[in-house]
């Protein structure tokens, strides 16, 4: 006897339930309302947005906070439509995601009485264009083997899956329909040895290794065994911008690598003799466009993906394998070298790194209604509790990012995969909903907030523990700083300056103004153990340009 059928809306909830999915993203719209009540009946909770960008931007955050499958489901239409800005940057960030959208019926009716499908769109077509692989469950029988191997691709990766309305709403046996078992995990790649041999004769000729680890070595799990092979070859050790604080608290741990760099660090790096790079794309932000490390030196690269070894910078030696597994096998394949034999580890850089100052790169430079966006950084890494979770939106006050920490790069994201502003308030969102034991504090711009003002209200209504930093510089600070330097006017990158703490205020937020560093110590109780959501708007001096956009420039200047 066959089991009682089911729509295939009910049954697809009940397989993404079976999947362990406890949180979906998004924004309802009449083609996804039945999925997502369904979902919430069975206790998905389903976190909706104000946009169906930030929807998207919540579950990559979400993803990057927990490792788990992330999932967004949007309308068909225009809800996909809004929803492409945030769908490629979770692509570009390779997080595994899903994003279901509703669809057009895939049957026409009878007669046309009912006119045109208002909401007509070629997704299929949109998706596969940008790079996406897109599934269509095309059919009632087969929908949920389609959902099946969706969730199985967007775990190497963001996937989209599209429901026919027509599809949802037909009914099947849940027996005849039931879709076949997972494929099993895949296993860490294991290097070739040659290629292990080959980058270790590199190493054994080299007295001042380079350990760079990119956020791939951080989720490889390979921190202890990074610092294990710094120890045993005498390497200093840096990061990337994502992998921030992977070595936090190895005694040369010299930071962060390229256009993040301080003083402290770049010490050491110009005196390596070899490059070993673990899960670095070594790109043109570690780089500096190729300036931040030595020259003539050789790299070694390691990565899971043999496309990535020397997609960015020149590599020497390739090794394809799992960044732990590989830095273990060169600890095991040379010998460990006597302290004499490791300049870089001697006792003047060991002192030289503990007593280097993050304040002594500059000077400040606040105004009598403004802030220097450094040497507030640098008051909130004090103020802020100490476990906390740093999300930063793009733009000129992300020179702030090395004055802040972190305990590991777990508890960091950042949103410049798209190289755009307004996905950092979404993603911010998600990262709360999957890691709420810590606070979470936001670092945005007054542009991408103004973008993205409505999910103030996300916050309060899903009670989520954030703390908004508003980086307040009246400006579009990036392209303020790029007519600047070209002799042209600014005046249309500028806004007024806008009091937005009131506002905040309004959806519920504890919110401040704040002009000064002493204005912002007198929050110090607020922000020592925040209570529920918060927001400071903080007026920055906007005239400081980051390093990153002077590289940008200098960088255009050496072109042809």
């Amino acid at each position: 006897m066959s089991s009682p059928s089911l729509p295939v809306y009910e049954a697809l909830a009940h397989d993404i339930k079976r999947h362990g999915i406890t949180h979906a993203f998004g924004l309802m719209s009449d083609d996804t309302a039945l999925l997502i009540t369904t979902l919430d009946a069975l206790g998905v909770r389903f976190c909706g947005a104000r946009h169906e960008n930030e929807g998207v931007a919540m579950a990559e955050g979400y993803a990057s906070a927990t490792g788990k499958l992330g999932l967004a489901i949007l309308g068909r239409g225009p809800a996909m439509t809004n929803a492409l800005h945030g769908a490629v940057f979770a692509q570009r960030t390779g997080s595994p995601i899903l994003l279901i959208f509703g669809d057009s019926p895939n049957t026409l009716p009878a007669t046309n009485a009912l006119g045109p499908e208002q909401k007509g769109f070629n997704a299929a077509g949109v998706l596969q264009a940008a790079g996406f692989r897109t599934l269509i469950a095309s059919e009632p029988l087969s929908a949920r083997r389609t959902l099946a191997k969706a969730m199985t691709a967007a775990q190497q990766g963001a996937t989209a899956l599209l429901l026919p309305m027509n599809v949802q709403l037909a009914s099947i046996d849940p027996d005849a329909s039931a879709p076949e078992a997972p494929p099993p995990a895949r296993q860490p790649a294991a290097p070739r040895a040659s290629a292990v041999a080959t980058a270790v004769e590199v190493l054994r000729a080299s007295r001042r290794p380079l350990i760079v680890a990119g956020l791939g070595a951080h989720l490889a799990g390979a921190r202890e065994e990074l610092m294990a092979l710094a120890d045993h070859l005498g390497a200093a050790l840096v990061t990337t911008l994502k992998a921030q604080d992977l070595f936090h608290g190895h005694p040369f741990d010299c930071g962060i690598l390229g256009s993040f760099s301080n003083a402290g660090g770049r010490r050491l790096i110009e005196q390596a003799d070899c490059v070993i790079s673990f899960g670095a794309g070594l790109n043109q932000r570690t780089t500096s466009f190729g300036t931040a490390l030595p020259t003539d030196v050789p790299v070694i690269q390691v990565d899971t993906q043999r496309t990535h070894i020397g997609r960015w910078f020149h590599a020497d030696v390739g090794i394809v394998g799992d960044a732990r597994v590989v830095a273990e096998r060169l600890r095991q394949a040379l010998p460990e070298r006597p302290a004499a034999d490791k300049p870089l580890h001697d006792a003047a850089m060991r002192q030289w790194l503990a007593d280097f100052d993050r304040a002594s790169e500059f000077e400040p430079q606040p105004t009598p209604r403004a802030m220097d966006p450094r040497s507030l950084a640098l008051a909130l890494d004090r103020l802020l509790p100490n476990d906390r979770n740093l999300v930063y939106d793009v733009g000129n006050f992300l020179q702030i990012a090395p004055y802040l920490s972190v305990p590991g790069p777990g508890q960091l994201k950042h949103t410049a995969d798209f190289a755009s502003i307004g996905l950092g308030f979404g993603t911010a969102l998600g990262f709360a909903c999957g890691a709420p034991e810590r606070p979470t504090v936001l670092f945005l711009g007054d542009g991408a907030f103004l973008m993205t003002l409505g999910e103030l209200e996300t916050v309060v209504r899903e009670d989520l523990p954030l703390v908004i930093v508003l980086m307040n510089d009246c400006a579009y600070g990036a392209e303020l700083h790029y007519l600047k330097e070209r002799n042209q006017p600014v005046a249309l990158s500028k806004f007024p300056d806008i009091d937005y703490a009131p506002i905040a205020e309004a959806f519920g937020f504890e919110a401040a103004t704040v002009r000064t560093l002493d204005e912002l110590h007198a929050l110090a109780p607020m922000l020592a153990e925040p209570a529920g959501p918060i927001f400071l708007d903080c007026k920055i001096n906007g005239s400081i340009p980051a390093p990153f956009l002077l590289e940008n420039l200098a960088q255009e200047r050496r072109k042809p």
